[in-house]
């Protein structure tokens, strides 16, 4: 029996998985194949949730999704990839182990790049289920404690797509937390070095950002970069301090240094290169998919670090190692749509389309289009019914989501 080892349980690991559970199926081949995916959770984390309050839906047990396919789950810590002798080492609660493989699909997904500060540990952050939980924890025994200053303060540090989000969703938990006797001592800061926030967005998404900004009081500190953090604040360079109880860094993301062990061919944030197959450049049997790697997913445009561009790559490259394992055509992945709903709080949201990122929808109606992109499109089936699972790792594309115009939205 031939072995295909997935290696994360994201977007793209799962979808992966899925995607080479339903070719096997379409070959008749699923006794033949040993499908195993390698991750540490026994969970699929719903990672762009995670500046929610409420994270309990965002968790999607593995089981729920692995098993109807026939997919197996080991729990366990990559540590290293052995391309040449084919084998993937773990460590596990029972100790280190291997497993051997055939083919082996890359998925492991992406970190927040923590900075080396002074008081960096008191830094939080948002990058995975149980550091946004501990954010949320700190936030709610504030509400708790005797008034101090700078108990509810949050500094945000990066305003990027995810720092944006997460700052425009403080000041009405804030101020729920405050309680009216200290809502004037509400207070978010977004910091960014940056010249601008949401750099990468384009003029007319940033000016919808910064009026929704403007708009929930949020303080906009662009050109600044931290010195240092403590348990009182934070400190700018040039000597500035702000009082404040939450720092949460959101700045820079980087693909697992383990890429450096198939491939030597790694971009400025660490994602190994690969063809339109998912094939690793150079590097035989080995697939990667998702954050950890790179490719012109569209003429003159990279891949981004996104579930938009990792479940699509997860199911391709699902589908291509099954295809190739058993010398069958592959399918190229091309995805010329490319569109960015934020979250920006009480305010609503803005929806763009496009590389140049033309604002096609603002405020509710942009925000009940983000809700069924967070609460519906980007979910694995939860039906637990195997014909479910296998028809939604079909290797096509998504539709671009629907504006939804005075619709609940609720999912």
């Amino acid at each position: 029996m031939k072995n295909v080892v997935i290696a994360g349980a994201g977007f793209a690991g799962l979808a992966a998985a899925a995607g080479a559970a339903r070719k096997l199926d379409e070959l008749g081949a699923t006794n033949d194949v040993r499908l195993i995916v390698v991750d540490q959770n026994d969970y699929h984390s719903i990672r762009v949730r995670n500046y929610e309050d409420d994270l309990a839906p965002s968790l999607v047990p593995l089981s729920k999704v692995l098993e109807p396919i026939g997919v197996e789950h080991v729990r366990a810590k990559v540590v290293d990839i052995d391309t040449g002798s084919c084998e993937v080492r773990l460590h596990t609660e029972q100790g280190p182990q291997a497993l051997s493989y055939d083919k082996f699909v890359y998925a492991l997904g992406s970190h927040v790049v923590r900075p080396n500060l002074p008081g960096a540990d008191y830094l939080h952050d948002i990058d995975t289920y149980p550091a946004a939980e501990c954010m949320n924890l700190h936030l709610r025994r504030l509400s708790a404690l005797e008034s101090f200053d700078g108990q509810f303060t949050v500094v945000v540090v990066g305003a990027g797509l995810t720092g944006i989000e997460l700052a425009c969703e403080l000041p009405a938990r804030l101020l729920q937390l405050a309680g009216a006797s200290r809502a004037q001592s509400v207070r978010v800061v977004l910091v960014d070095a940056n010249s601008q926030a949401a750099e990468s967005m384009g003029n007319e998404a940033q000016a919808v950002i910064a009026q929704a900004l403007s708009d929930l009081r949020i303080e906009v500190r662009c050109g600044q970069l931290v010195r240092a953090v403590s348990k009182e604040g934070v400190e700018f360079e040039g000597g500035e301090f702000i009082p404040a109880a939450t720092v949460v860094w959101c700045a820079g993301m980087r693909a697992p240094s383990l890429g450096g062990r198939i491939s030597s061919s790694l971009d400025a944030v660490g994602r190994v290169s690969v063809d339109h197959f998912m094939r690793v450049t150079g590097t035989p049997n080995v697939f990667a998919a998702g954050d950890t790697a790179r490719f012109e997913i569209c003429p003159g445009h990279d891949n981004v670090m996104s579930c938009q561009h990792g479940r699509p790559m997860g199911r391709y490259a699902g589908h291509n190692v099954v295809a190739e394992l058993f010398d069958v055509p592959m399918l190229p992945l091309l995805v010329e749509r490319y569109v960015n709903v934020v979250d920006l709080g009480a305010w609503g949201a803005v929806y763009t389309q496009g590389w140049n990122r033309e604002v096609i929808a603002v405020r509710n109606d942009a925000k009940r289009t983000k809700q069924i992109i967070n609460r519906q499109r980007i979910y694995p089936p939860l039906s637990g019914v195997r014909a479910d699972i296998l028809a939604d790792a079909a290797p096509v594309l998504q539709s671009a989501p629907t504006v939804q115009i005075g619709s609940s939205g609720s999912g």
